[in-house]
């Protein structure tokens, strides 16, 4: 479950799982059934199960962002080698043959002429004009910014089971001790 640097970035500092509330461990269940708020197992049972709807709506985003940024960084890094290979032929005067897609499984052939200026889309139906060293600074940083996005969403969603894990041992536990009151209560009515 949890590992020794859980959490913690590269400067030693604990970083914030992105707003996530932590699941506090239920040690004591009578201390904690005492507590206001916490007057039937049934209520409780129900607050527990509102955190764990909340940890699963949050995983679902989260692995939603992963997958985008999974799918982002090959294209950014396919990007890259595209303009390092027009930078080699930057000096040339011999054209570059190219394929590029047009549609789903169909692609044209194109001859591209030596060039020092690109065009990126940035999104949104966005598209703008860069030197090539300055695409490449772009898309570097971006790639940069993508890996370190998922190295941080990952950290995230094994945060996040690990809060699944606790939510999940507090409401067996929370269950099991309202089993155990009512079979000593039942107990005690059969006795009377």
């Amino acid at each position: 479950m949890a590992t020794a640097n859980d959490g913690v970035g590269a400067a030693g500092i604990k970083r914030a799982h992105l707003g996530i509330p932590e699941a506090v461990f239920v040690e004591d269940v009578d201390s904690f059934m005492q507590k206001p708020g916490n007057e039937t197992a049934d209520v409780v049972l129900k607050l527990l199960d509102e955190q764990y709807q909340k940890y699963k709506f949050m995983e679902l985003n989260l692995s939603q962002k992963k997958r985008r940024l999974k799918s982002q960084i090959p294209e950014i890094k396919q990007t890259l080698e595209i303009l390092k290979h027009m930078q080699k032929k930057k000096g040339t005067t011999h054209p570059m043959e190219t394929r590029f897609l047009l549609a789903d499984n169909l692609y044209c052939k194109a001859l591209v002429p030596p060039t020092d200026k690109v065009c990126l889309w940035l999104g949104a139906n966005v598209m703008l004009e860069y030197d090539i060293d300055e695409a490449q600074a772009l898309l570097e940083k971006n790639l940069s910014t993508a890996t370190r996005n998922l190295e941080s969403t990952e950290q995230d969603l094994d945060f996040l089971r690990d809060q699944f894990t606790t939510t999940e041992v507090n409401m067996a536990r929370v269950y099991n001790w309202d089993v155990k009151r009512r079979n000593k209560a039942d107990g005690a009515k059969i006795k009377a």
